[in-house]
């Protein structure tokens, strides 16, 4: 699922609000943010809780994408 630009019809921009909060809300997601957090906060970051959830969402992103490339590219 790509990102919306802003010229998007309303729908499209709600499925991708909806696929990011199903991404928010999943263990994994939770698991990784914990993580981050942990670590962010050993090496003494400012807003370590908003940089922890702003890392762990590029990630998941950045992995769907991939995983939509790798798909597309063997098909």
């Amino acid at each position: 699922m790509g990102v919306p630009n802003l010229d998007s019809p309303e729908e499209e921009i709600k499925k991708w609000l909806n696929h990011i909060a199903v991404i928010c809300l999943s263990e994994e997601f939770q698991n990784l943010k914990k993580e981050l957090e942990s670590i962010y906060l050993k090496s003494d970051m400012d807003n370590v809780r908003l940089v922890a959830f702003q890392d762990a969402l590029y990630a998941f992103l950045a992995q769907e994408e991939d995983d939509d490339k790798a798909y597309r590219s063997r098909a």
